[in-house]
């Protein structure tokens, strides 16, 4: 199953020289980006794990791109971000957000189903990845 989180998702992996044209496009409208990583994608995980420190001042993509890699040899197991952030109304809010990196093997979601009073259905997801092992030895 083929996670799909933030934008481009849907599309094929994009290459290194198509995300440093994304990275660039973020920069050229001042945004900082940062790069997070997780072994656990599940949709309501909305705080990853930082990589570093958000890049506030720099001006060229191939800096960004340098810190991908470095995440890529770090993780390569796991899935990675870049997020963009727009700091111009004084709130760190993101403006876009795409993966760069993904596991070897994608294990998807389990569909729960739970009847409740009155033959109500209750539904839910649960990620296979966090009913295999613990957190950070999930692939």
């Amino acid at each position: 199953m083929r996670i799909t989180q933030g934008t481009f998702s849907f599309l094929p992996d994009l290459s290194n020289a198509q995300i440093s044209s994304q990275l660039q496009y973020c920069l050229d409208h001042g945004w900082a980006v940062g790069i997070e990583y997780t072994d656990d994608p599940h949709p309501r995980n909305t705080y990853w794990e930082m990589f570093g420190a958000p890049m506030f001042d720099l001006r060229d993509a191939a800096g960004i791109l340098r810190e991908i890699e470095n995440a890529r040899n770090t993780f390569p197991q796991h899935y990675i971000r870049v997020m963009a952030f727009d700091s111009t109304h004084t709130v760190e809010s993101v403006v876009i957000s795409f993966l760069v990196n993904r596991p070897g093997d994608e294990p998807g979601f389990r569909l729960l189903r739970q009847e409740t009073d009155g033959r109500r259905m209750r539904y839910g997801i649960e990620s296979y990845a966090a009913s295999r092992a613990p957190e950070g030895q999930r692939y």
